[in-house]
């Protein structure tokens, strides 16, 4: 296993130095999802909610949320991303709302971080617009699906045995 590269050899937290890696397009893909009451996830999909468009809004969150990793976790590199695309695809049979993140970057580092933070994201913000009328949603299975680009290549999650 490759050792931890946020600690310099006095166990010290530090910035990992990216200054003399290659430029190359990263992308990274991730997911999540939220469960809530059947009738919370009528709301949303029949546009009735009293905060407005929340599928919309969430979206908006998603994006500000990469663009802005690097000032919520404290070692992430701040990006100059190129291109965020954020999915929620209602799934009425496990009422849940499920989102995808896809960022990328031409850069010296990945973008797993902001794949992964705007889904976290995302779906809190689908919770604080419908906390209202269902406290007990649960969010699950925030994960990195995918990355490629720079020295390590492409990675893929196995998918379920």
């Amino acid at each position: 296993m490759t050792e931890l590269t946020h600690f310099n050899a006095a166990g010290e937290a530090h910035m990992v130095d990216v200054g003399g890696k290659a430029e190359t397009h990263r992308v990274a893909l991730a997911e999540g999802r939220i469960r809530m009451q059947a009738a919370t996830l009528e709301r949303i999909l029949a546009g009735g909610h009293a905060k407005g468009d929340v599928l919309g809004i969430a979206r908006v969150a998603a994006i500000q949320a990469a663009k802005r990793t690097a000032e919520l976790i404290p070692l992430c590199h701040p990006l100059p991303l190129t291109r965020v695309v954020v999915d929620f695809i209602p799934e009425r049979e496990t009422n849940a709302v499920y989102c995808q993140v896809r960022a990328e970057t031409q850069g010296r580092t990945g973008v797993e971080m902001e794949a992964l933070c705007a889904v976290e994201i995302g779906l809190l913000t689908l919770y604080d617009m419908c906390k209202a009328v269902d406290r007990g949603m649960t969010i699950e299975g925030v994960r990195l699906l995918e990355k490629s680009g720079g020295k390590s290549g492409t990675w893929r999650r196995e998918p379920p045995a």
